[in-house]
C-alpha cells in the first residue's frame, strides 16, 4: 500500500516535469537554450486559472494555459531569432517578466498579491492519494505519452529530422532548402505550449494560482533534459528520478526524522549531483545557443 501511494505521488509530481522537459528538448534541439521554461510554466499556470475562472470550464482553462505558454515563447523567439538577443539573458528576462506579470495581473484580476480564488480543475480534492485519483486526471495521461510521442516525432518523421538538423548543422540544413528560422520559431513556440501545459497541470490540480507556484520546476526540468542527454526516453527517466526524490522529501517531512530544512534540499542536491555527473560527457546539439 505504501508503495502504491509513493508511486501515485511520484507520477503526480512528475507531470509538470514531463511537459516542461519535453518543451526543453524541442527548444534545445532547434538551437535555442531552454532557460525560460520556468517563465513559460508560470505564465501557463496563471492563464489556466484565468480561463477557468471566467469560463467555468477546465478545458477552456487548459487551452488558455497552452496559449499563455505560447505567447511567452513567442516573445523569446522574436528576441533571440529576429533580434539576435543573447539567449541566456533573454531566457532569464522571460522568467523575470513572468514573475512580475503574474503578480501584477493577480492583483488586477483577483485583488490579491498571493493567490487566486479556487477554480474548477481536473485534479480531485483528495488527489494526493491513490492511483485512481491520479489517473482520473486526463492531463496525467497526456503527460505520460508526451515524451514517448516526442521521441517518435524526432527520430521517425521528416519534421523531426529537420528539427534536429537545425540544431546540429543549420548551414547544412539551409543548403538543402530548410527554413532554419521558421523551424526555430516553431520549435520555441511548441516548447512554450508544452511547458504551458506543465503549468496548466499545476494550476488545475491545485484549483488555483499562487504566486511563484512553479517553484523552480522549470529549472529542474531543464536539468532533466541535460541529464537525459536530450533524448526523450532518457529525459523521461530523469524526470521520474527527480519526482521520486521530491516524493521522498515529502514522505520524510511527514516522519520528522531530520530537520525539515535538510529534507527540502533533497531534490535540488540530487539535481546538482546529476548534472555534475554528466558534465563533460553529455554532448548538446552542436548549434545550441549559436546564431549564425
Amino acid at each position: 500500500m505504501i508503495g502504491i501511494i509513493f508511486l501515485a505521488q511520484t507520477i503526480r509530481i512528475a507531470m509538470p516535469y514531463f511537459f516542461a522537459a519535453a518543451g526543453g528538448v524541442v527548444s534545445e534541439r532547434v538551437g535555442i537554450i531552454g532557460l525560460s521554461l520556468e517563465g513559460f510554466m508560470l505564465t501557463g499556470a496563471f492563464c489556466t486559472v484565468l480561463g477557468s475562472y471566467y469560463s467555468g470550464d477546465p478545458w477552456i482553462g487548459l487551452l488558455c494555459g497552452i496559449a499563455g505558454g505560447m505567447a511567452a515563447a513567442l516573445i523569446l523567439a522574436v528576441a533571440t531569432i529576429r533580434f539576435r538577443a543573447d539567449q541566456v539573458v533573454a531566457g532569464i528576462a522571460i522568467n523575470l517578466l513572468a514573475i512580475g506579470a503574474t503578480r501584477f495581473f493577480l492583483r488586477l484580476f483577483f485583488n490579491s498579491s498571493s493567490n487566486s480564488p479556487r477554480v474548477v480543475g481536473f485534479g480531485g480534492e483528495q488527489s494526493a492519494g491513490g492511483l485512481f485519483a491520479t489517473f482520473g486526471n486526463p492531463i496525467v495521461w497526456l503527460g505520460l505519452i508526451t515524451l514517448p510521442v516526442l521521441g517518435l516525432v524526432l527520430y521517425r518523421t521528416p519534421f523531426g529530422l529537420r528539427l534536429r538538423a537545425v540544431g546540429e548543422h543549420p548551414q547544412a540544413a539551409r543548403s538543402l532548402g530548410v527554413s532554419v528560422n521558421r523551424l526555430r520559431y516553431i520549435g520555441v513556440i511548441l516548447s512554450g505550449a508544452l511547458a504551458g501545459l506543465g503549468g496548466a497541470y499545476l494550476a488545475s490540480d491545485q484549483h488555483q494560482f499562487t504566486d511563484g507556484m512553479t517553484a523552480g520546476r522549470g529549472f529542474i526540468a531543464l536539468a532533466a533534459v541535460i541529464f537525459g542527454r536530450w533524448d526523450p526516453k532518457r529525459v523521461a527517466l530523469a524526470c521520474l528520478l527527480f519526482a521520486a526524490a521530491e516524493t521522498l522529501q515529502i514522505q520524510l517531512q511527514g516522519l520528522q526524522l531530520v530537520p525539515s530544512q535538510f529534507v527540502e534540499m533533497i531534490p535540488y542536491v540530487l539535481t546538482i549531483i546529476a548534472l555534475v555527473g554528466v558534465v563533460g560527457r553529455a554532448s548538446p546539439p552542436a548549434a545550441l545557443g549559436k546564431m549564425e
